[in-house]
């Protein structure tokens, strides 16, 4: 006991720096690039420099989020509505998003289920029941408005985020770990997955409330993510194949140079982080993205209310 404290302190420092380190490197190259570079107007797609260098930001933070955690590239992503349309990025996200979980993945097998058994005691109940889910979520993003849709959305990530930090430690959710549990958060799931590209969020709660292991976590959640994301995609395709318009494959022309380097770092500093800082930097950012989409959607509002 005595000669693993300081090496388990020391771990925790080392990681401390390394991540204030990459945070301070990160805002700096992007505030450099915002501030120096000339901002074009309608240089791609309609948007301009400016925009593009704060949207393939937000894009990288999203892989790099994905890589470490195994989840949430839509939800830090999900900022890019400060500058895109929802029916513009939530295909957009998606596409992004599987072909991020896919690197990943690779880059993780040891941690995905090996087996049809294992597949069964953990993804397979969930992907079942997104299905009819992401049915669901497509119609809330053809009918619904967008703003109401983003509340709530927004919403649930800081309400959660909030949960997670003041939750009391070993704190769990007994008798919702069946098959009948396991479709119900994943249709719910689906159906957020829908209209705002990130699926994850109902699992992730539903792994974290049962306190699962980081490793067993991620093998739940990273191959339902994948398939919920491919199925939405091919109900967007079939269903509303507008919304794969040309200014949707330039953004992923253009984008996706940025997401495959989080991708890569992500995965990297999930290999050496503690379990602490994983559980600090995933809750962190759920909230941040959240927050971010409230004051985007409720600050003009505010001059008239005081």
């Amino acid at each position: 006991m005595v000669t693993v404290a300081p090496a388990v302190k020391l771990e925790r420092s080392t990681s401390h720096k390394v991540l204030w380190l990459v945070a301070a490197a990160m805002i700096a190259i992007v505030a450099s690039l915002v501030f120096f570079v000339p901002n074009r107007p309608d240089v791609v797609a309609g948007f301009s420099t400016r925009e593009l260098i704060l949207i393939e930001s937000i894009l990288f933070v999203s892989g790099l989020m994905s890589g470490l955690s195994g989840f949430g590239f839509s939800a830090v992503g999900a900022a890019t509505l400060l500058f895109i349309p929802p029916i513009t990025e939530a295909p957009l996200l998606q596409t992004l998003s599987t072909g991020n979980q896919l690197l990943s993945v690779e880059r993780l097998k040891a941690d995905m289920p090996s087996s049809w058994k294992a597949f069964w005691a953990g993804p397979g109940f969930p992907i079942l029941g997104g299905m009819p889910g992401a049915y669901a979520g497509i119609w809330m993003l053809s009918h619904l408005p967008a703003r109401q849709l983003m509340t709530v959305f927004g919403g649930c990530l800081v309400l959660y985020c909030a949960y997670s930090l003041v939750r009391r430690e070993g704190a769990q959710l007994r008798g919702c770990d069946g098959p009948i549990a396991g479709a119900v958060v994943g249709f719910i799931g689906g159906a957020f997955g829908g209209f705002t590209a990130f699926p994850g969020a109902a699992v992730v709660v539903w792994t974290g409330l049962r306190s699962l292991p980081k490793a067993q976590s991620r093998a739940i959640v990273q191959p339902y993510i994948i398939m919920s994301q491919l199925f939405s995609l091919a109900l967007i395709a079939l269903q509303h194949s507008e919304y794969l318009s040309a200014r949707y494959w330039a953004l992923l022309v253009v984008t996706l140079p940025a997401v495959l380097p989080g991708t890569f770092t992500g995965v990297t500093m999930y290999r050496h982080i503690s379990d602490v800082n994983f559980r600090r930097i995933s809750f962190f950012l759920l909230g941040l993205s959240g927050a971010a989409l409230l004051i985007r959607l409720y600050a003009p509002l505010l001059p008239r209310l005081l």
